[in-house]
């Protein structure tokens, strides 16, 4: 039986496509295209339940639905779950970043300067069967962008003991290292248990 992956983002599928090998990963492009959830909860846990079980219940198939973010101490927490929407829907992951390096110009000290990604993950089939598992990467707010790869805040989000942004470091390290690669080996054996005809 294939696994439903409750996203949109083709950045993302491919990062659960090389983590959960060799589990059969399909897009909800695939099944669900024009499905859209209401991320209205105040927690990452709270939004991924959200997605997991409406894509479950959509398409008949076990769904994993994550959600994630960055979160800046200075900031109290932002963007934290409004990440991806962090400043309107207007603006893209550039401007995204421009934003946080602006709301960021009174803490030039990278000490003041410290952030995490947090990523959640849920799996949930149409019987209520679940999982669920965490991941969390620390690191510093850069004080400009760099590096082509990731998504999202990756060419803001320096990792310290690696001495580059997340978008400068190759896939495979950055697999290791991320909230999202993380919480995807917490949740893998939990797969398997819960849903045995993933196998």
């Amino acid at each position: 039986m294939p696994l439903l992956v409750a996203t949109h983002n083709a950045g993302k599928l491919r990062e659960f496509r090389q983590l959960l090998a060799p589990l059969e990963l399909i897009s909800a492009l695939e099944r669900v295209p024009d499905l859209k959830v209401e991320e209205s909860g105040q927690t990452f846990a709270e939004n991924a339940l959200l997605k997991a079980r409406a894509f479950a219940e959509a398409s008949g198939l076990i769904a994993l639905a994550d959600d994630s973010g960055l979160e800046v101490d200075a900031l109290g927490g932002a963007p934290g779950v409004l990440s991806a929407r962090y400043g309107g829907p207007d603006l893209d992951d550039e401007g995204r970043c421009r934003l946080l390096l602006h709301n960021l110009q009174p803490f030039p000290e990278p000490a003041r300067r410290t952030a995490r990604f947090h990523c959640c993950l849920v799996a949930w089939a149409p019987d209520g069967r679940h999982c669920q598992a965490d991941g969390v990467c620390e690191g510093l707010i850069a004080p400009a962008p760099a590096g082509e790869d990731g998504f999202g805040s990756d060419p803001l989000f320096f990792v310290p003991e690696h001495r580059q942004t997340m978008a400068q470091l190759p896939p495979s390290l950055k697999n290791q290292l991320s909230h999202r690669g993380r919480a995807l080996r917490a949740l893998h054996p939990l797969l398997l248990q819960t849903f045995p005809e993933l196998r």
